[in-house]
């Protein structure tokens, strides 16, 4: 009954379900183990941030020496001490920030530091619109005065991939949309450090900032896209297998009713019908209806009521 499988065409298409379905596979579980890679990477830059919160300040220059220096990967986070005085001049507000699902800003005061150049410090969070805010005074706390000694978790500069930054450039004077040298170094007449902290105690109404994931630290995007083909590659190599079965249970069914005479009946196709044109009348081989004086229907005899007038 199966002796069908043995011809070329069967086993051409059985080779190719063989070689389909490891591939499948295979390339499934590849996705399966890069989702599981990013998934330890999570884990792993969890228990780092918990410990480098944890650890005690360090001196900035033990991080970035200088100006020049960026932030080394596994530094972010790291809470770090840095001495100078605030610049409040050059104060900024950075807005649109969430923190407790409530809208608002941060507030970022350079800190110039020994060698001249300044640390962007943000002092904290405020709730409002950063607007309205610089428009009337007392709403933002002023920086302390004096040589003071800022302790706070260093942070990787923002960039236009960062969650919650204004990329727009429509922001008016005193406000900043992304918090990173690039952006500061044409607002700012001293050098920028690459890096910026958050202040880990600012003063009241002012609220603490928590200190970012670290990027590319595992559980994002990429990785439930590599969960998602996952199972798309595992759900080819089963539709493989069904579709397999299937052709050979349909071929198998049709040589069985071939063998018991029962044949599908061929179906005729239908020519189509041609539209006729009208024809003349005498053109359609019936004899023409005779013509009279009286119009059609009358023929060249005088009827009976006309015969009688004739003298």
């Amino acid at each position: 009954m199966y002796r069908f499988l043995l011809t070329p065409r069967w086993l051409a298409l059985t080779l190719l379900v063989l070689l389909a379905v490891p591939g499948c596979v295979f390339m499934g579980s590849w996705q399966l183990s890069r989702f599981e890679v990013r998934v330890d990477q999570h884990r792993d830059a969890r228990r780092h941030d918990r410990s480098t919160a944890e650890a005690a300040p360090v001196p900035l220059a033990r991080v970035l020496p200088d100006s020049r220096a960026k932030v080394p990967g596994d530094d972010s986070g790291r809470n770090v001490s840095a001495v100078g005085h605030y610049d409040t001049a050059h104060q900024l507000l950075v807005p649109p920030r969430t923190l407790d699902r409530r809208d608002g800003y941060y507030v970022l005061t350079p800190l110039r530091l020994a060698d001249g150049a300044a640390l962007p410090v943000v002092r904290g969070w405020l709730p409002g619109d950063a607007s309205t805010a610089a428009e009337r005074s007392g709403v933002v706390p002023a920086a302390p005065s004096g040589r003071v000694t800022v302790t706070g978790a260093l942070q990787f500069p923002e960039t236009t991939d960062t969650t919650g930054v204004d990329t727009s450039g429509l922001l008016p004077p005193g406000q900043l949309g992304i918090i990173s040298d690039a952006s500061l170094v044409n607002l700012l007449p001293y050098p920028v450090y690459g890096g910026w902290i958050t202040a880990a105690h600012p003063a009241p109404p002012l609220k603490a900032v928590p200190p970012a994931t670290t990027p590319d630290s595992g559980l994002d995007l990429k990785a439930f896209q590599n969960l998602g083909y996952t199972g798309q590659w595992f759900v080819f190599a089963g539709f493989a297998v069904f579709m397999w079965f299937r052709f050979v249970r349909r071929e198998a069914e049709a040589l069985a009713d071939a063998a018991l005479g029962i044949l599908p009946e061929p179906t005729e196709p239908t020519e189509p019908i041609e539209p006729t044109e009208p024809t003349e009348p005498g053109q359609s081989g019936e004899p023409a209806e005779p013509t009279g004086p009286g119009g059609p229907g009358k023929s060249g005899e005088p009827d009976a009521a006309s015969a009688a007038h004739v003298p």
